[in-house]
């Protein structure tokens, strides 16, 4: 089978695309043949940095496909499911970007029949990031559903980016009034089509002003893309025991906190990172995604506000380059020839 390895970390041009052997999946594993890998930041991260954990690693945590073969002890599968994965290369040597791959089968997901590749290798980490951190405050709701987030108000921060798209999608799927703020006006543009209630220009507008008229009472979850550049947005727009979720670390790793402003609404900071949420927050999160996925909530493509940027398995080191370059819009590694 064709697969992208690296043997070392550094730039892009340590992908090469070789041959390798198509291998049984262990107890406990589903083999799928992958026909789409998404790239998310996360790749190009763990790619470019670092002590490798294997003599060899295929890149991509995320992809769709369908089920080539089931290992013992795995049920609820069976060959032919089409299916999408999240977390795939987590502390695993194989990622996505190959043909055929083995994944643990609680990192495999069911696809529904109205979504097609392209969506499902759009969700994995994006989606289900935007899940947690829009079930985290204290009162919740934990799990998402039509109607969930009734009487909330959202404030996505940097709508226009993949994790941004999918809160947007989901904060609206389960009844939120949504805010996106946005740089310009083609994202202004994207986050609409995502579906967002209303959209801020924080480059042209007083943000803390228009988001206060907006929601005088306040926005109850802010799912933050960089604390260090809007920790004084955030506290000023906050509800009383507002949460803000913190999934990136955007403009830098250290961020300054105002005390008393946060103090006095009982503001709560949360971060988030996927890999480490627990099997419990992991399985919330794909049985809420698909549900929305099944009630067409979570479409990708440039009219549903995520362009798609599209490369051939050879040119997956062009892929992490795109994601590094931070394109707007979801990057897809067509697998399947």
């Amino acid at each position: 089978m064709r697969s992208i390895v690296y043997t070392h970390t550094g730039s892009p041009d340590v992908l090469e695309l070789v041959e390798r052997e198509v291998t049984e999946p262990a107890a406990g594993e589903m083999r799928v043949r992958i026909v789409v890998s998404g790239v998310n930041p996360t790749d190009w991260k763990s790619r470019s940095g670092g002590d490798l954990a294997f003599p060899e690693v295929t890149p991509n945590q995320d992809g769709s496909g369908v089920v080539d073969a089931v290992g013992d002890g795995v049920t609820g599968f069976e060959v032919g499911d089409r299916v999408w994965t999240f977390i795939s290369a987590y502390q695993r040597p194989t990622g996505t970007a190959q043909e055929f791959t083995n994944v643990l089968a609680e990192h495999v997901v069911k696809l529904p029949a109205s979504a097609s590749h392209d969506v499902g290798a759009s969700m994995g980490v994006p989606a289900m990031t935007a899940h947690r951190a829009l079930t985290v405050h204290e009162f919740g709701p934990t799990r998402l559903s039509p109607g969930a987030l009734e009487g909330r108000v959202v404030l996505v921060q940097g709508g226009a980016g993949a994790v941004g798209h999918a809160a947007i999608q989901l904060a609206r799927w389960a009844g939120a009034t949504v805010i996106s703020t946005i740089s310009s006006d083609e994202k202004a543009d994207l986050a609409t089509r995502a579906g967002a209630h209303h959209v801020v220009n924080y480059r042209t507008e007083d943000a803390a002003e228009v988001i206060g008229r907006i929601a005088p009472d306040g926005v109850d979850i802010i799912v933050e893309v960089s604390i260090p550049k809007n920790a004084a947005l955030d506290a000023a727009v906050a509800a009383p025991n507002a949460v803000v979720a913190m999934y990136a670390n955007d403009g830098g790793d250290e961020a300054s906190l105002d005390i008393r402003p946060n103090m006095s609404k009982n503001i709560r900071y949360q971060f988030v990172l996927l890999y480490t949420v627990g099997a419990d927050a992991l399985r919330a999160a794909a049985e809420d995604v698909t549900a929305a996925l099944i009630d067409g909530a979570l479409p990708v493509g440039a009219e549903f506000g995520l362009p798609l940027h599209r490369f051939a398995l050879a040119d997956t080191a062009k892929a992490h380059q795109a994601v590094e370059d931070a394109v707007v819009g979801k990057v897809l590694v067509d697998v399947a020839e």
